[in-house]
């Protein structure tokens, strides 16, 4: 479909074309699709990987790249959504697990990787003076939750619309079915003096003020160094635990963004790539809070998880962290991410088109949207039909790229990746930009 008639028939008309080349594209995974939906409700068991039409499958990776059962592959821009700090092929964390698969799996007691990795943990987060293992981000962000509760002897918590705290923790407008009903207060992200007056207001009864420091499904959108020391300020002088959810936002600078703005929470939740490519989540905070799981003082937090101490896990995720996404490693690829932001930022201000890209580092999202970002109120929804074809108009340029415009750069990634992904953003604006505008 040209330009001209693109103008005529509208977004929609266009959608309907991508659709129906990715449809012709993708034979092998369109039947692997309909094979899925027999044993899936809606044909997948993890609703962010879903888009329509249907996803393509992934058969194998390598570096930063991936390919699909049809046999294309694809620059991954995803990057696991912030997981996959290592890519798809990291030789010294295959070679750890090799090495502690072969001493036996599931060895029912504590093992000799578990400590070093919270050590690790603990030096470059310092806040985390005690930690407890879990399985997943969202693990860690509920038990953190719990435990504000019982040490405050209070029952709400205050979060942000359109926060995301794993998949049982997802709160907005409406609240999906899914989510763990806690009493809330729900403010506004980055609003200052709207948080502020919720927190007097409801001060005796918060237990937690639960913030991501910078939003990840929200849309990437960086909380600022005044709005987070509002924070602090206030729960400490109201007795409220604060947490920050750096599941995310802990790849970003080598103490997390906690150390990059030197505002130190009370607790911290971490998860995605300290488990070197595995399950892996992690919670914990000062020695006050977190001694109420030491059952040997007096403690009644009794925190279990059959895969808590995964030695797959430890090993994968101490290897990693410790050897590989070095707080070298870790300013240069997010040094890289800064300037693949800018670049898409440069690029929608010199074709003078809506679009702007939002984060922190190797961690950004892509926006339709004119004006300043602060809160995910002011960027359009997942659905999006600009959103949708963006996406399929990349996936058959040859760029694995997520629905809703999220980015989390990989190790692998080089100079070139990042021109190259750049090209083909610039190339789709010079085939739709303008109507683009005028939707």
């Amino acid at each position: 479909m040209n330009v001209a008639a693109a103008n005529l028939s509208g977004v929609d008309a266009l959608l309907q074309s991508a659709e129906r080349r990715f449809i012709a594209a993708n034979p092998l995974s369109a039947r692997r699709y309909e094979q899925a939906c027999r044993v899936f409700p809606g044909g997948h068991t993890r609703q962010t990987l879903y888009y329509a039409p249907f996803p393509v499958t992934i058969v194998r990776g390598a570096g930063a790249r991936v390919i699909d059962l049809d046999g294309h592959e694809y620059l991954n821009t995803v990057g696991d959504y912030a997981a996959g700090v290592y890519g798809h092929t990291c030789e010294p964390i295959q070679r750890a697990v090799s090495e502690a698969l072969q001493t036996g799996i599931q060895l029912s007691g504590v093992n000799n990787r578990e400590v070093e990795l919270a050590q690790l943990i603990s030096s470059r987060i310092p806040s985390m003076e005690l930690v407890r293992f879990c399985n997943s981000g969202s693990e860690a962000c509920l038990f953190s939750v719990l435990a504000a509760q019982h040490v405050t002897k209070r029952r709400k918590i205050l979060v942000f619309n359109g926060c995301y705290h794993g998949g049982f923790m997802i709160y907005g407008a409406a609240d999906p079915p899914l989510s763990v009903p806690f009493d809330l207060v729900k403010a506004t992200y980055n609003d200052i003096d709207g948080t502020r007056a919720m927190l007097r207001a409801d001060a005796d009864s918060i237990a937690a003020v639960i913030v991501e420091p910078v939003m990840g499904a929200g849309g990437c959108i960086p909380g600022t160094h005044d709005f987070l020391s509002m924070l602090r300020e206030e729960t400490r002088r109201h007795g409220v635990v604060l947490i920050f959810d750096e599941v995310g936002s802990s790849r970003l600078a080598p103490g997390g963004i906690q150390g990059l703005l030197g505002v130190v929470p009370d607790m911290t939740t971490l998860g995605k790539f300290w488990g070197g490519g595995f399950n892996f989540g992690a919670f914990g905070g000062s020695r006050e809070i977190m001694r109420h799981f030491d059952l040997r003082g007096g403690g009644v937090l009794s925190q279990g998880g059959t895969f808590n101490n995964n030695i797959v896990t430890m090993a994968a995720g101490l290897t990693g962290a410790r050897d590989i996404y070095t707080p070298e490693a870790c300013v240069k690829l997010n040094k890289l991410g800064d300037g693949l932001r800018e670049a898409i930022n440069a690029l929608g201000v010199s074709r003078g088109i809506t679009l702007q890209a939002t984060g922190s580092g190797a961690m950004m999202n892509t926006h339709w949207h004119r004006g300043h970002i602060n809160h995910p109120g002011d960027v359009a929804p997942p659905t999006h039909p600009l959103r949708r074809l963006f996406q399929l108009e990349m996936l058959l340029r040859g760029f694995y790229v997520a629905q809703r415009g999220i980015i989390t750069l990989s190790l692998p990634y080089s100079e070139d990746d990042i021109a190259d992904f750049v090209s083909a953003i610039s190339d789709y604006v010079t085939e739709y930009g303008g109507l683009i505008e005028a939707h």
